[in-house]
């Protein structure tokens, strides 16, 4: 059911996966009986009976009996009590959620099985080497690849995530139950905890009471990171360097990955005032800090693990080096007669003991880390909080910086409960004041208190073991690595106080600002381990976190900035008015290009420190100082949405400069890291016909093209937007202006000798450019996926895809696969011109008939409205960001999340398909199907594009869909909706006609049994939904009813598998 169909279909083996959802449907019923009692049951049961007896006459075609069913269902849930429809919706929603357990575990059973899958390293690289891609060609292009998956905070992640975890709980769990060895009592201690899992869930609120921070979205793509991307990444390049070693007979590089991690969580302002710059810098201390904590847990493994003598001479001598230092230290400590001077808080801690307890699942060999069948590998992280004291963590095993960490992050990030926190919009607390007074005394009595702990704590150290010095045959990797411990350790201090906004005042040789810093050590060990003959251990813990290290660097995810294009010229009109220069909104394009280019080759900044202006320009401004203090070394591009000009570009261009001048002056020396890329964003259809246009004008200027080829390495980024185009234009008219687009934007950019990369910003569902993976990359134009590709992945499918580190193996490979094709064997183009031709036909009727529906029909809007839950979706609580980018009422400024997410809803899917079917008819009636079934048949993109049309209609329920209309929609409009099906017919008709196919999702059977699975409780689901809204709308202020709603939300979204 979901839309990450592109291995689901292959890899669901349907006895076992039916055996686990009797397995939770069994006991979920049993734990029901006990909360709910056994005549509610047996009205569920008979609800859920009347749905698969009304779904299995429409299925055969016995259409009358199944509309009288449908109609004894509806009218029984009519007649429910409140408290019964909400008991009979948690319940049908909890099974639609264990039935998507169970197809996301299924999904690993098969990967681990031992079959042959396709799509992985080792399928395709044989495929390519067969085909005559010689060895090294191969080598070379994996090794040059460079991938980049940019996770989102786009609010279409319904569950909270508390219970998130409990569903990951109950995967494991059935991972467990799968063990051949399993003695009785033990399976009978799983069905316990199984059962526990699930009454803890149904005890659980489902719903979020408040909306989440930015930081708490922030959060969450962290705690992917840490349950499942961690420990996946590991495994996944093991994967890639064992299929090249099979077939090219040479390794991965240690220090090669082909995927790299991003995010806009804490760093997407478009119309989101909840974002400020003081957000975007938090969230990115945040993740430097929780990096670090994550390899400090690393090197005390490896500490353990390494514990032998020999080494080559070169690590014998930093060993001694390390030692001397130490004793020296020692000495200097025993000598002073002032604890408390300046130097002892400057510097932290003392280096710390070699081990003397084994750190938290060490013994566990490196390849079962993640197949535990438990929880988390790690302890639940634990972050700054506000009453840090410096003392805190001495060890690297006590507290998190305070006594108690639920408390938060401190006043900069407050983590609040999860299902909101206090903070305001600009990030802040009530307790900003405290700091703001933080007295000087404080702070001495804060040094005092660590000095004395420090004290203290090396003493007792030392009454436990000697002085390094005097061990005789020391293991010299410890000491090189509990060295490591200690830059980690007051690395992560330093971030806690600038997290607080203490002093601090570490010296730089104390602790690690870059990845190749901390690899220098860890490179050396293993350089060590394989000279004297110990590979096997080198390519153990060791090589995995040097891989880590690699493809997390020091900040797990490079944060992106986005924010729109006209806030940029509000903010530059500010400036020139100030400056009586005019007022720059004002100016055509070749003024403002002409002013931009002139003031970029200047040296002197252009905002004077002086300027007054209104807190919306402040909060932009205050995000480029904020780039230029963080840099490129934490933050990743700067995205213009609704960028269509090249002036768009420049201007933030020239703002970058201007505040990384102003900063230099403020810091006496230069940035860190390099000026961020910028990325033009092209959304609606307009913008994409002049993507191209626009890079050439820009490439064309000689000072941008020199700032690319200086700073960018001759590299050129540019966005395109799958949501807005579709809102704008309908799903095929998108596809075909995105497919042309990245085409000239590609042949401009190879006019000028520049590089290329094109970011797909493509939403979960297909309403909003979702789907499988493997087909979206495989599809692109010739020549635009040359090795290198940035992908958004959006809500829900963060967790669908990368939320068990196995799925999460399989999903990197399938990106590495498709991108490795795309490269060496680029999809076929349209054979003639006449493809073309047709195909702007076809787009050419599909657009008008979608915008004369949507935008030009007055009927349309209100329809919408009173068919979909639209209007309730904000009680949701999923995103930090408002549901439309102006306050206005219509269609245009509300964004395709929610405009998907109610069609979904409705299962009428309409952004999916709408004007595909009057568009294939008009080019058909004119003597040109043959041809189309051509072009299904040879060209990647069009049948790409058909075959996710006729898998979103295979989703689609006209019964479902004519329901809500019957009992919400006005008489005056019922019409309209009764011409919307006749469309969604002709739409599947003529889907059909094309693919040759006989019925829907014939050539994805798995998917087709997957939705029929489903469909007698998702009927319920709906029907109840339509219910709740009717008595709702007459009693706006019933939040109980409210509740009902949103339940009945969730349990259509876990039954569809996706939101918006």
């Amino acid at each position: 059911m979901t839309d990450t169909t592109d291995d689901i279909a292959e890899e669901i083996s349907f006895q076992s996966f039916e055996d686990d959802c009797k397995l939770l449907g069994n006991l979920l019923h049993d734990v029901l009986q006990r909360e709910v009692g056994s005549q509610f049951m047996a009205k569920i049961e008979r609800i859920r009976l009347l749905a698969q007896s009304a779904s299995n006459m429409r299925l055969s075609g016995i259409e009358d009996m199944a509309e009288l069913l449908e109609k004894q269902l509806a009218s029984e849930i009519s007649e429910m009590t409140l408290e019964e429809a909400l008991k009979l919706a948690r319940a049908f929603s909890h099974y639609l959620t264990l039935m998507g357990i169970a197809e996301t575990y299924h999904r690993v059973r098969m990967g681990r099985s031992g079959t042959h899958l396709s799509k992985s390293c080792d399928d395709v690289f044989s495929q390519l080497i067969q085909g005559g891609v010689t060895p090294n060609e191969l080598y070379d292009t994996v090794c040059k690849q460079e991938v980049e998956i940019v996770l989102t905070a786009h609010p279409t992640q319904i569950n909270r995530r508390t219970l998130q975890y409990k569903h990951i709980r109950i995967a494991h769990l059935l991972e467990y139950n799968d063990r051949s060895d399993l003695a009785h009592e033990d399976r009978e201690l799983l069905i316990e905890d199984l059962v526990r899992e699930i009454t803890s869930i149904w005890q659980t609120d489902e719903l979020r009471r408040h909306k989440p921070t930015p930081v708490d979205e922030a959060r969450a793509g962290l705690n992917i990171v840490e349950q499942s991307l961690w420990k996946a990444v590991p495994h996944y390049l093991r994967r890639v360097s064992n299929a090249l070693m099979k077939h090219t007979g040479k390794p991965l590089p240690l220090t090669c990955t082909p995927i790299k991690f991003g995010s806009w969580m804490g760093g997407d302002r478009d119309g989101n005032p909840n974002v400020t710059a003081k957000v975007t810098r938090d969230v990115s201390l945040l993740s430097r800090w929780m990096t670090i904590d994550l390899y400090i847990r690393e090197v005390d493994s490896l500490r353990f693990e390494l514990s032998m003598n020999q080494c080559n001479d070169k690590l014998s001598r930093l060993a001694q080096e390390i030692l001397e230092k130490e004793t020296l230290s020692e000495n200097l400590h025993d000598s002073r007669s002032q604890p408390l001077s300046r130097s002892l808080f400057k510097h932290g801690q003392q280096a710390p003991p070699l081990p003397t307890q084994l750190p938290d699942r060490a013994d566990l060999p490196a390849c079962t880390v993640y197949n535990d069948g438990g929880g988390s590998q790690y302890p639940k992280l634990e972050l700054p909080g506000t009453d840090y004291m410096p003392l805190a963590r001495e060890d690297g095993r006590g507290k998190s910086s305070s006594e108690n960490t639920s408390k938060g992050l401190g006043l900069n990030i407050p983590k609040g409960p999860e299902n909101g926190s206090s903070a305001n919009t600009n990030g802040s607390t009530t307790g900003a004041t405290q700091r703001g007074s933080f007295s000087s005394s404080q702070l001495l009595a804060q040094r005092k208190l660590f000095a004395e702990s420090t004290i203290g704590r090396s003493s007792f150290h030392k009454l436990l073991e000697p002085s390094s010095s005097l061990r005789p045959g020391i293991a010299p990797y410890r000491i090189i690595l509990g060295d490591v411990k200690e830059k980690l350790m007051k690395t992560r201090r330093r971030l806690e106080l600038l997290l607080e906004d203490l002093p601090c005042e570490y010296d730089p040789w104390d602790y690690y600002e870059t990845k190749d810093q901390f690899l220098e050590p860890l490179l050396l060990c293993y350089e060590s381990l394989q000279s004297c003959g110990a590979g096997i251990l080198a390519d153990g813990r060791l090589a995995d976190l040097i891989r880590r290290v690699s493809t997390f660097g020091m900040v797990l995810m490079k944060l992106d900035l986005r924010q729109e294009s006209g806030r940029h010229a509000e903010t530059l009109d500010a400036i020139t008015r100030y400056l009586d220069m005019g007022t720059y909104s004002e100016w055509d394009e070749e003024k403002k290009v002409e002013f931009l280019t002139r003031e970029l080759k200047g040296k002197r900044p252009l905002v004077p420190p002086t300027i007054e202006v209104v807190p919306d320009i402040k909060e932009v401004l205050d995000t480029f100082s904020v780039a230029a203090e963080l840099g490129s070394d934490s933050l990743g591009a700067y995205v213009i949405s609704m960028a269509s000009n090249a002036s768009d570009v420049l201007a933030v261009e020239l703002l970058q400069k201007d505040a990384r001048l102003a900063v230099s002056g403020e810091l006496g020396k230069p940035c860190p890291g390099g000026t961020l890329r910028v990325v033009p964003l092209f959304e609606t259809v307009k913008d994409l016909r002049e993507a191209g246009s626009v890079i050439r004008k820009l490439l064309s200027i000689d000072w941008y093209r020199e700032h690319i080829i200086k700073n960018h390495n001759g590299h050129q980024e540019v966005m395109v937007g799958y949501s807005d185009s579709g809102k704008d234009a309908g799903r095929f008219t998108a596809a075909w202006e995105l497919y042309k687009a990245q085409g000239d934007v590609v042949a401009a950019c190879n006019e000028f000798g520049i590089k290329v990369t094109l970011f797909h910003g493509r939403g979960g569902s297909i309403g909003r450019g979702g789907g499988p993976t493997y087909l979206a990359i495989q599809s692109q134009p010739p020549g635009s996926v040359m090795g290198t590709l940035r992908s958004t992945e959006q809500g829900e499918m963060v967790q669908a895809k990368f939320g068990l580190p196995q799925t999460a193996i399989r999903q990197l490979e399938i990106y590495t696969t498709a991108v490795l094709l795309a490269t060496l064997r680029p999809p076929q183009p349209p054979r003639e011109q006449k493809w073309c031709n047709l195909m702007e036909e076809i787009s050419k009727i599909s657009c008008q008939k979608y915008r004369s529906t949507v935008y030009e029909n007055p009927e349309f809007l209100t329809y919408f409205h009173e068919a979909t839950p639209q209007a309730e979706l904000g009680f949701l609580n999923i995103g930090s960001r408002p549901t439309r980018r102006k306050a206005t009422t219509g269609i245009g400024h509300l964004r395709a999340i929610p405009w998907v997410f109610a069609w979904t809803q409705t299962r009428f899917v309409l952004p999916a398909w709408l004007g595909v079917g009057a568009g294939l008819k008009g080019v058909c009636e004119k003597g040109h199907t043959e041809d189309l079934k051509a072009m299904y048949k040879e060209w990647p993109f069009f049948q790409s594009t058909v075959d996710l049309i006729e898998m979103v209609l295979g989703k689609a329920d006209i019964p479902i869909a004519k329901h809500y209309d019957r009992v919400l929609v006005s008489e005056s409009r019922q019409e309209l909706g009764a011409e919307l099906r006749r469309e969604l017919m002709l739409t599947e008709k003529y889907v059909l006609v094309v693919s040759k196919h006989e019925k829907l999702s014939e050539n994805n059977r798995s998917l087709r049994r997957l939705i029929e699975s489903r469909l007698s409780y998702l009927n319920p689901m709906n029907m109840l939904q339509v219910e709740v809204l009717r008595r709702l709308r007459r009693d706006e202020d019933n939040n109980k009813l409210r509740d009902a709603l949103l339940i009945t939300i969730n349990g259509i979204a876990a039954g569809m598998r996706n939101t918006g």
